[in-house]
């Protein structure tokens, strides 16, 4: 299954009662077996902004390097991602700074 078949599945009942974070982290790994990876939870920086919601879990930055991203443009690596986190953009998810890498690069 490649990246773009992930954007068209739902939150499953196995994954609606985990945190937002823990399922990026599931798609992420999923999509792109990264070699490293970091989640970071942004939404109480964000408080009152556009998209923001009390219960947070809207605005994320995810560190990742992966071998999916040798030779890929930095536009085709937020592709990937996008891809891989269509679900979460569609229940709540609203902002996603990524940091995205191939192995090697500094």
């Amino acid at each position: 299954m490649g990246a773009a078949d992930h954007g068209d599945k739902e939150l499953t009942d196995a994954t609606k009662g985990a945190s937002r974070a823990a399922r990026i982290e599931a798609a992420l790994r999923a999509a792109l077996q990264p070699t490293t990876l970091e989640i970071i939870d942004d939404s109480s920086r964000h408080a009152g902004h556009a998209g923001a919601q009390p219960g947070g879990e809207t605005h994320f930055t995810v560190r990742v390097t992966a071998q999916a991203f040798s030779g890929a443009s930095r536009v085709a690596r937020q592709r990937m991602v996008n891809d891989a986190l269509h679900a979460e953009f569609a229940t709540g998810l609203h902002a996603l700074a990524m940091d995205l890498k191939a192995p090697g690069e500094g």
